[in-house]
């Protein structure tokens, strides 16, 4: 199979699809890698390596996205890679489309299978390529956090940790999954007071394990998390539905009682976002205030720290990617259920069921288009 990486677009995006030792497997295996030339430069990952490896390096673009059968990225297409879709093209990358109507709708208009990381899901229940980049963003949250709590850059100027005889920061959670444990766990060592916010409770009694009971955990409703906010000077959003949009837990009622200068980091924002005030920022123009609330809402968080991203995520991408391209993607999703579920497009139906209902769109199952 021709596999191709392309360097990515979006803004700030400095991670690559695949780091040279996963392409040096690759060729190995008898497939042909094509990587588009500094593809690796801002992950510190130089054309040298990848040639070293057995990739072909192309100059363009529209080399790697016309000869690949199989395209490898970090992020969803921009609106300038559209004109490369085409039937037949197979695309592997993070795509959350449940925000983004325009995206599907390419997608289906010219029958691309798009596998989307976020929705691949283990026998467990797991996300297995949501983990790593949950872990990163979640860790990064609380160092984000910190920073735009400092004076100079808008927050209330408060010391995340304190000092003796003066009163650490209270950091609010909302969401215990991956994401909330990473930033519970950064926010913790920092030595911030820390409450986290779950409406499951196992999964908080599983926290209070965890923490030693050194953090509050709190069963999720509307007056726990907008009393929880009052008091908050960092608020960090992790909550995740697969595939859905994420639902917003943090109303604009909530944002205006809080502290002037306090902050909030959605990230949660790739699915929509978690809090009502929420639209998606670049490392650009990360931040942007709401009733005097400083708002991080970047949707790729962990591209600010690419060679450690994109080596976390090549190690979680690469399985999936060798039985996509040793065995084609339609024998791929019949020996891997979970490999499955990770189809949201598929020869121009929607394959998603949270995509579909997301959009007010109708879907077919895979099963059923695979069986045709």
């Amino acid at each position: 199979m021709v596999i191709g990486v392309p360097k990515e677009i979006k803004d700030h995006e400095t991670r690559v699809g695949l780091v040279p030792s996963a392409v040096a497997a690759l060729c190995e295996a008898g497939h042909t890698v094509l990587v588009e030339t500094q593809a690796g430069e801002a992950s510190t990952l130089h054309d040298e390596e990848y040639s070293h490896a057995g990739a072909r390096i192309v100059t363009k673009a529209a080399q790697v996205w016309n000869e690949a059968e199989l395209v490898v990225k970090v992020k969803e297409p921009q609106s300038a890679e559209y004109q490369f879709f085409r039937p037949g093209l197979t695309l592997f990358t993070y795509l959350h489309l449940a925000p983004l109507p325009d995206l599907t709708e390419q997608l289906v208009k010219y029958g691309v299978s798009g596998v989307a990381y976020e929705t691949i899901v283990e026998r467990d229940g797991s996300l297995p390529l949501l983990t790593p980049m949950s872990e990163v963003a979640g860790r990064m949250s609380v160092q984000v956090g910190a920073q735009y709590l400092e004076r100079p850059n808008g927050g209330r100027g408060i010391l995340l940790g304190g000092v003796p005889g003066v009163a650490p920061a209270n950091v609010a959670i909302i969401g215990g999954g991956v994401v909330g444990t990473n930033a519970a766990k950064i926010a913790h060592g920092m030595g911030a007071h820390v409450t986290i916010i779950d409406k499951n409770l196992n999964r908080l009694r599983e926290l209070d394990d965890i923490f030693n009971g050194m953090v509050v955990t709190l069963a999720s409703n509307t007056y726990t998390i907008a009393e929880t906010l009052r008091h908050a000077d960092l608020v960090i959003g992790g909550v995740l539905i697969p595939g859905a949009a994420a639902p917003k837990l943090v109303r604009r009622d909530m944002i205006a009682k809080m502290k002037r200068g306090s902050v909030v980091v959605d990230v949660a924002i790739d699915q929509g976002g978690c809090f009502e005030t929420s639209h998606a920022t670049t490392h650009t123009d990360p931040i942007y205030f709401v009733d005097k609330v400083l708002h991080y809402c970047v949707s790729n968080m962990p591209a600010a720290v690419p060679h450690t991203s994109t080596f976390a995520l090549t190690n979680a991408t690469f399985p999936y990617l060798q039985a996509l391209a040793n065995l084609g993607l339609g024998k791929a999703c019949l020996a891997h259920k979970g490999l499955a579920a990770g189809v949201n497009t598929y020869k121009g139906e929607i394959t998603n069921e949270a995509v579909a209902e997301s959009q007010g769109r109708a879907w077919k199952s895979l099963e059923s288009l695979l069986e045709n």
